[in-house]
């Protein structure tokens, strides 16, 4: 899992066949990055864009000036408000899977680099589902999961791997129930089975006892978050990142506010529901 990809200027539009090889990669690695790049933010959103439809972040407030395609994500503070969100996503997650038609692909642009730490830890969850035995495959074929904004294993608010409040109107606009997801996701391009959001929103199994579903499912995620089955990345300056939602659990790392950093995000999204 994780490529590196070499001799391509994302600040320049790609051919059709340039794109397709680099799509076919991400199916294939999980994780793409293109180091070193020099964008401007509609450069970074419009090759984001090549892979699917751009969908706003639920967090209104952090959304680029002039593009609200893309999500800031920062921890610097300039006269006293924060210039985005800090400590998004510092937990093992799947982008939108509160969502009905969930996250296709996200890309990250590395604006700012920490002097320490910022890195972003990736999981296999096509290998993790390919390994668990043929028994606990059995028991999880056909399973539902209950998904909604937020991280299920993260009681105390003050914590720095919460997810960030939304406001009551952003809460309108996204939910008002649960979102139903299959366990087993087969993958919409390749048809690899691997799990889906087994860590993050989901918050129980459908038709399941709630502790029980709990249980299943942190059972599911502490085996799919294994060492074996992470990659680390580690960000330069102008770095690009793209990661396939449906095969892998993502979890940023926490980062001394000491030391500034800034991304820019923009997620696309699958253009149908995922099927188990």
């Amino acid at each position: 899992m994780g490529a590196d990809v070499s001799g391509v200027d994302l600040s320049r539009p790609l051919g059709d066949a340039a794109f397709e090889d680099i799509r076919d990669a991400l199916h294939r690695y999980h994780v793409l990055s293109f180091r070193a790049q020099v964008l401007q933010p509609q450069a970074f959103r419009d090759f984001a864009s090549r892979f699917g439809p751009p969908e706003p972040h639920l967090l209104d407030q952090f959304h680029h000036p002039e593009y609200p395609d893309i999500l800031v994500l920062s921890n610097v503070v300039r006269d006293g408000k924060p210039a985005g969100l800090a400590d998004g996503g510092t937990y093992w997650h799947t982008d939108y899977s509160y969502l009905d038609v969930p996250a296709r692909a996200t890309a990250l642009y590395s604006v700012e680099v920490p002097e320490v730490g910022g890195d972003t830890l990736f999981a296999d969850q096509e290998q993790a589902y390919a390994d668990l035995s043929e028994a606990m495959k059995d028991r999880i074929e056909g399973l539902v999961t209950l998904n909604v904004y937020g991280n299920r294993d993260d009681v105390d608010p003050k914590s720095r791997t919460t997810a960030f409040r939304p406001t009551e109107e952003q809460k309108a606009k996204r939910r008002a129930y649960l979102i139903r997801h299959p366990l087993v996701r087969r993958h919409p391009y390749s048809g690899r089975k691997a799990l889906y959001a087994v860590s993050g929103t989901s918050y129980g199994i459908e038709g399941m006892p709630e502790e029980e579903g709990l249980a299943l499912l942190r059972e599911l995620a502490a085996h799919s978050t294994q060492p074996k089955y992470q990659y680390r990345m580690q960000y330069g300056v102008g770095d690009v990142v793209v990661w396939d939602n449906a095969s892998v659990l993502h979890s940023a790392t926490l980062t001394d506010p000491s030391h500034p950093r800034t991304l820019f995000r923009v997620t696309v999204k699958e253009t149908q529901r995922p099927t188990a």
